[in-house]
């Protein structure tokens, strides 16, 4: 069985209109609800996790546990950081990494043990890759932008590298398929909430558009 996982609302209501899912088709598990489809002649789980590194890790292990997962994707929205790519652009990342584990005042604010390699050798065609960075917070601030600039982020969300930490301890294959949504707000926006509001307005423009990409260009090459 292959797990698709897919944190937040708004991701997950497209892949529902994406694949037509009716609500008698939706089932409920203690971290939110599910759904079972077959593609490529492969049964899959699309799971909802939620965006947050608790739920969706302990998402993907009940899954892993409870369905005998070979192979978890990842799909959705994040934050860009790398300004080389622009929104709606697709990343399928090598590296993920969790960058809120640390006292970064005086430590480095990414720790190598909570690195995950992502080996996508086997998948031989062309896409965009790179290193997504993972707290349990948006990235909204410009500080908090430029900090993970430095540190050679390309991508920032808030599940994958706990997602991508749990597949590894159970030694199951874990691909992360994110398309960028929206870029935080310049450091001339002085005005924090407006910041916010903007970066909002084009998570919801562009959730649709990424989500849509993902199924319908990259999703079945990673089963």
């Amino acid at each position: 069985m292959i797990g698709i996982a897919i944190a937040a609302t708004r991701e997950w209501k497209e892949v529902l209109k994406i694949y037509k899912i009716t609500e008698d088709e939706i089932i409920e598990y203690p971290f939110g609800v599910y759904f079972l489809k077959e593609l490529n002649n492969k049964k899959c789980i699309f799971y909802k996790c939620t965006g947050r590194k608790v739920i969706s890790a302990s998402a993907t292990q009940y899954m892993i546990d409870h369905y005998s997962l070979n192979k978890v994707l990842l799909i959705g929205t994040c934050a860009g950081i790398d300004d080389k790519y622009k929104p709606i652009d697709i990343i399928v990342p090598t590296l993920a990494v969790q960058y809120d584990c640390t006292v970064k005042e005086i430590e480095p604010l990414i720790k190598e043990k909570f690195n995950v390699e992502i080996d996508l050798s086997k998948y031989n065609f062309e896409y965009n890759t790179g290193i997504i960075g993972t707290a349990d917070k948006a990235v909204v601030m410009w500080k908090d932008y430029l900090e993970l600039k430095n540190n050679n982020i390309t991508i920032a969300d808030c599940e994958s590298a706990a997602i991508s930490y749990i597949c590894k301890a159970n030694n199951v294959e874990c691909i992360i398929i994110k398309g960028i949504s929206d870029f935080p707000s310049n450091k001339e926006k002085s005005d924090a909430k407006q910041s916010n509001d903007e970066q909002l307005d084009a998570f919801i423009t562009n959730t649709p558009i990424v989500m849509k990409k993902i199924c319908t260009d990259y999703l079945c090459k990673f089963i």
